[in-house]
């Protein structure tokens, strides 16, 4: 080999790795608030920065996938509801309507959160169009005390109080039952229901707990419920203030809840037969 290709050829190789370090530190100085965010995200937080670097999205893929920073999904699923009861079980309002603005469906969902030891339980209220976490609460009790807590702070937590408002939810008997009624009547919001067992007929929602659940890491805690509740509000701070989202054009929750002239993407549903917003 020549001489001066082979000095040519370690200046480049030390000048490549000075560089993907200088991104690694980018990433990582992001990853501190929110550990799992995926690298299209990334791009688009770090864009003008990177810019300067001349790095573009593939490169950046190509520097997280050297050094093993990819974000890996994790899948798991533990039912958190009973649909074997009394109380009455609304119909689907949603199943045909075009999600437009904020405010116009909020959709509800309960999510497990901890180790085995640990029984704790995130009910969550997120507004369909904006992704934004409305209202949530942490307790070890799957009891309605806990979703009538996250209504309650979504209801406190309104822009548009003079708006026509769609409660969506699972038939889970804490959604069902009279006192969790009697609040959505109160604060004038109307009641749907999933008919099915299909996750697709609740997606948003869905998604969101896997959000929170996945990316800020909340089952990697061991701690009691009162750290916990700590952790999760912070969590949903920085998802509501931080975190872009690809449904809202990559605007933040907080900032797609503020305007109404945005359309969001949607997806069909596996079977084709309707479209429902995406919320990755």
């Amino acid at each position: 080999m020549d001489r001066q290709v082979y000095y040519r050829r370690i200046k480049r190789k030390t000048k490549w790795s000075s560089l993907a370090q200088k991104v690694i530190t980018l990433v990582q100085a992001i990853r501190l608030k929110m550990p799992r965010l995926g690298t299209r995200k990334l791009y688009h937080l770090l864009k003008e920065q990177l810019r300067v670097l001349g790095i573009g999205r593939d490169k950046l893929f190509s520097i997280l996938r050297a050094n093993h920073l990819m974000i890996h999904p994790k899948r798991s699923y533990r039912v958190t509801t009973n649909t074997y009861h009394r109380f009455y079980k609304h119909t689907d309002l949603i199943s045909s309507l075009q999600i437009s603005r904020p405010e116009q469906v909020w959709v509800a969902d309960i999510t497990y959160v901890g180790n085995r030891k640990s029984n704790n339980y995130l009910a969550l209220i997120t507004d369909a169009y904006s992704k934004k976490i409305m209202g949530y609460d942490l307790s070890d009790s799957l009891s309605v005390q806990g979703s009538l807590r996250a209504l309650k702070m979504a209801s406190k937590n309104r822009s548009y109080n003079q708006e026509t408002l769609i409660h969506h939810s699972d038939k889970g008997i804490q959604y069902c039952c009279d006192l969790y009624q009697d609040q959505l009547m109160k604060n004038g919001i109307k009641c749907s229901m999933t008919q099915g067992y299909d996750p697709y007929s609740n997606a948003v929602a869905e998604r969101i707990n896997g959000i929170i659940k996945n990316e800020f890491c909340l089952e990697e805690y061991n701690v009691h419920i009162d750290p916990l509740k700590k952790i999760v509000a912070q969590s949903i701070e920085i998802y509501n203030q931080d975190r872009p989202h690809l449904s809202c054009s990559l605007l933040t929750p907080n900032q797609m809840h503020q305007q109404q002239t945005i359309k969001i993407k949607t997806y069909k549903n596996k079977t084709g037969s309707r479209l429902e917003p995406t919320s990755s």
